[in-house]
């Protein structure tokens, strides 16, 4: 095996949610021809990575994240010669691809599952996790399911319970079967054989858990009212981040380096200890998950402390892992609402919250939209599409506000998403942040994105130096960034907030000012003034 480049280190993957991203054929729905046409928009970005949503044969319960086949193409995205097709086309511009794996749980419509349910004794019957009832009929523990209710679900041909942490039609599959692991092992060779450059790994910590199946305890709660999802009311300690997730993972690795530079990305929870758990699954000397992100950084509050005490944690957390940042993606909303003081954002702190993620020490995970600065869709109920929003709603909308199809042109129906009638609603305020009109107009979203890559790939300091936390007040942060080996450094000065913020002087000397497309800033004197949201950027000169 050749030694790896690690191209991954500080690499900017794109997520594209293909039922959003571009509807070659009018059905309202993206596909992978779709994503082939857009590929030069992707490479002209500046990223080195596509992660694609699943694309695999599904009922579609869960869009995508119920498979039923890991090795087909679902009709509705195309054949398996459209995705040969978009891989050519992307290792042509550059660009990687990394393909989803759901590997904590299947469609109940899978042939394993079928086969796993009609009886006790089958090749497949331990395939999944199954359990007796209680005396009384009810289920084996108190687990509860983060979409909703029990986890526990009864088969009346078996008499027994199956598990799932989601739908009750996403079962979960036992991965301490040899059968089950040399299954998912062969159809992750399927795709590695057609050129795919690595993995993202869905909902590690649902991996694994207790065998005993002891009962989770109860939360604490603040001030003694029941939260709106049940879920939060348990300590989840037995029915997720059970402790042998870690070797699982070096069991996935192993296999994963039999090809040379593939990628394996990690999503971890939002669950206490995010980033221990990060680098605990990336750590050990290269024998875990090249890299990992958590959800617990999106679906977090934020201000100029909480980033501060996140960075903090992270440099803590850190030894021998690799982060991957990400501030959204088709799973929370967007971050120019969740994290603006306005529900609508604004461009300015879409901008300031795209130079912030390139700034930090890791790899970067950026999902499609982010780039324009799009805010989320408020999605009417007779629209909604996603079980969860909808179990929930209306205290909870669910996802379907961040996964509404990209703009592309302004002048056009549905944004130029699709001809037909979208399977999710084109905001009518997407249309004002749509692609064409920010290609043409040098200060935008677009414009910065674009910019702030192009300098983050130019600079190995931005790429994979190490990070600093720069002493500040209020709701400024600044960020050094030192790449000692090649004396190279980067600066970054943030204002997230809503006044202007005065530096009298740069606290690094000898560093020459970058000029960002979409940031401005006033000169005065030797001082510089920062704009609300605004930002300024400095690096050392090239050797």
């Amino acid at each position: 095996m050749q030694k790896t480049t690690e191209w991954w280190r500080g690499a900017v993957v794109y997520q594209v949610y293909l039922r959003s991203f571009a509807d070659s054929n009018g059905d309202g729905v993206g596909d992978l021809k779709g994503l082939e046409s857009k590929l030069p928009y992707i490479a002209d970005l500046g990223v080195d990575a596509i992660w694609i949503s699943p694309f695999f044969t599904s009922p579609m319960m869960d869009f995508g994240y119920d498979v039923a086949d890991y090795n087909a193409v679902d009709p509705l995205f195309g054949t398996l010669e459209d995705f040969d097709r978009v891989v050519e086309g992307a290792h042509r511009l550059g660009l990687k691809i990394i393909l989803d794996q759901v590997w904590s749980h299947t469609s109940d419509q899978h042939a394993w599952f079928n086969a796993s349910r009609r009886k006790r004794d089958g090749a497949e019957a331990d395939w999944y996790v199954w359990a007796d009832p209680k005396p009384d009929g009810s289920p084996p523990n108190n687990w509860l399911s983060v979409f909703g209710g029990c986890a526990w679900a009864w088969e009346p041909r078996r008499r027994q319970y199956y598990l799932h942490h989601f739908l009750a039609s996403q079962p979960k599959l036992n991965l301490r079967h040899p059968a089950v692991v040399g299954a998912l092992f062969e159809s992750a060779n399927f795709w590695l054989r057609r050129g795919v450059d690595g993995f993202r790994f869905d909902a590690v910590d649902f991996m694994l858990h207790d065998p005993a199946l002891r009962d989770n305890p109860p939360a604490l709660t603040q001030d003694g009212q029941a939260p709106l999802r049940p879920f939060r009311m348990q300590r989840h300690i037995h029915d997720m981040m059970h402790p042998e997730t870690a070797h699982w993972v070096s069991r996935i690795r192993s296999f994963m380096d039999c090809y040379d530079d593939r990628l394996t990305l990690g999503e971890i929870s939002s669950e206490a200890g995010a980033f221990n758990r990060i680098e605990a699954l990336t750590g050990e000397k290269g024998t875990r998950f090249n890299m990992a992100y958590t959800l617990g950084v999106m679906k977090g509050e934020f201000s100029a402390a909480i980033l501060k005490q996140i960075v903090d944690n992270a440099m803590a957390a850190e030894q021998e892992g690799w982060f991957c940042w990400s501030f959204s993606n088709h799973d929370v909303a967007r971050v120019a609402t969740r994290w603006h003081p306005s529900p609508d954002g604004t461009p300015a702190f879409a901008k300031l919250a795209l130079a912030l993620l390139f700034f930090l020490r890791g790899s970067v995970s950026l999902y499609q939209g982010e780039e324009l600065g799009l805010a989320e869709a408020e999605i009417d109920l007779a629209d909604m599409r996603d079980p969860y929003g909808i179990t929930y709603y209306p205290e909870f909308r669910g996802r379907d506000g961040s996964r509404t199809p990209m703009p592309w042109r302004h002048d056009r129906p549905n944004g130029c998403f699709t001809t037909a009638r979208p399977w999710l609603p084109m905001p009518e305020a997407h249309r004002c942040h749509a692609v064409d009109l920010q290609e043409a107009d040098p200060h935008s979203c677009l414009a910065a994105t674009r910019a702030l890559l192009r300098w983050r790939r130019g600079n190995r300091a931005l790429r994979c130096g190490e990070l600093e936390l720069l002493p500040s007040a209020g709701p400024l942060v600044m960020l050094r960034r030192l790449d000692s080996e090649h004396g190279r450094e980067a600066f970054a000065a943030f204002n997230l907030g809503n006044t202007s913020i005065r530096l009298d002087s740069l606290p690094i000397a000898d560093l020459t000012p970058v000029e960002v497309a979409g940031f401005e800033r006033i000169e005065g004197g030797s001082g510089i003034e920062l704009p609300p949201f605004g930002a300024c950027f400095a690096e050392s000169p090239a050797r």
